[in-house]
């Protein structure tokens, strides 16, 4: 029991320390990135200009970088800006009126009221106003007040430099995303299938478990469409990809129903296996034969290219969905729809319209 336990542990350990470096890997540019800007705008404020204790320009690049590219431009505008306009309000204040408690509520509420006055957003107010409390509590002496408030100008002009230059990865992670859900879509079909011929609830229902956990799945093709279309918006030195990468982003809507799907298919499947209601062979058959149709589209995405390749397969699979015996059960009847709805999911994401999806299947089985 103790070894089964301490076996158990080391294996929790070594996946949890997998997923930390796998988080640390993918920021790995972002943090590289972010400490070579704060490090820039540092020496071009204190070595360059030679302005004293230049603390705004490193501080205004490494938050307006932050560790995500979406709205990255935008971000960086409203940090800057705001973070100027709290400094010289508050270097400007400290030295006409001094520091001090009711300096210090006079000089945040005419950041912020300034900030609202412009109608900026709410990181814009927040960056005013703590910048501004910064100027006055910690650094409150008089007589840089032209001075630390272009060191955020400095810090925010050399973040936007660093953020046009961005790797490709980010271009890349939209189709591999894509592929790792059609991949998932694949193996349930195939896990699906072996449920109906076993017949066996226990299976179904763990298969089900798994499905039912794919909106992770989902949620992480989402973030990286936005995320390079971000990248492709904001790098003049990537917009050539922006077709592509926003082609990608189409294939997040059909994707998600396909998902969507799969779910009702395997639940169908299980339901009909708990309850000892058999579901013909053929349908196992075909989730089979669509399975083969899906790794095509995955492969096929997997390298930069929209399925096209894949179509004539899955159209077979559809064609065969016509030719196949009515089922006795009203749940195996629905793993026989499933199975045609996903076939047009699937079609969609070849480049095939919605509508041209549909009619391209026979109709089912009377």
């Amino acid at each position: 029991m103790l070894s089964d336990a301490a076996s158990r542990l080391r294996a929790q350990t070594r996946s949890q320390a997998r997923a930390r470096y796998r988080r640390w890997s993918a920021k790995r540019w972002h943090v590289a990135q972010a400490a070579v800007a704060a490090g820039t705008a540092w020496f071009i404020a204190d070595d360059v200009l030679r302005h004293p204790q230049p603390v705004f320009a490193p501080i205004v690049a490494l938050v307006s970088l932050g560790t995500s590219y979406g709205q990255r431009l935008r971000r960086v505008l409203e940090i800057t800006l705001g973070v100027a306009i709290g400094v010289l309000l508050g270097d400007l204040l400290v030295r006409g009126i001094g520091s001090g408690p009711w300096q210090l509520s006079l000089i945040v509420a005419l950041a912020m009221s300034t900030a609202l006055l412009f109608n900026f957003s709410q990181l814009f107010i927040n960056q005013a106003a703590v910048q501004s409390i910064f100027v006055t509590t910690v650094l409150p002496t008089g007589g840089a007040a032209f001075t630390r408030w272009t060191d955020a100008l400095i810090g925010g002009c050399v973040a936007l430099v660093a953020a046009s230059i961005v790797p490709a990865a980010p271009l890349r992670r939209p189709r591999e995303q894509a592929a790792v859900v059609v991949r998932k879509i694949s193996a349930l079909l195939r896990a699906a299938a072996q449920v109906m011929l076993e017949g066996k609830g226990d299976h179904g229902y763990a298969v089900l478990a798994d499905a039912r956990a794919t909106d992770t799945l989902i949620r992480e093709l989402q973030a990286a469409a936005d995320e390079g279309m971000s990248v492709v918006a904001s790098s003049p030195f990537r917009i050539r990809h922006k077709e592509n990468v926003r082609k990608m982003g189409e294939l997040v809507e059909p994707l998600d129903r396909a998902i969507r799907t799969t779910r009702v298919l395997v639940r169908q499947a299980a339901v009909s296996a708990h309850l000892g209601r058999p579901v013909p062979a053929s349908y196992a058959s075909l989730a089979l034969d669509l399975a083969d149709a899906t790794d095509q589209v995955a492969e096929e995405l997997a390298s930069d290219r929209m399925a096209v390749t894949a179509r004539p397969a899955l159209l077979a699979v559809g064609e065969a969905t016509a030719a196949v015996e009515r089922a006795a059960s009203m749940n195996a009847e629905v793993v026989l729809v499933q199975l045609r709805s996903l076939v047009v999911d699937l079609l969609v994401m070849t480049g095939v319209e919605q509508m041209d999806a549909v009619d391209a299947l026979p109709p089912p089985p009377g």
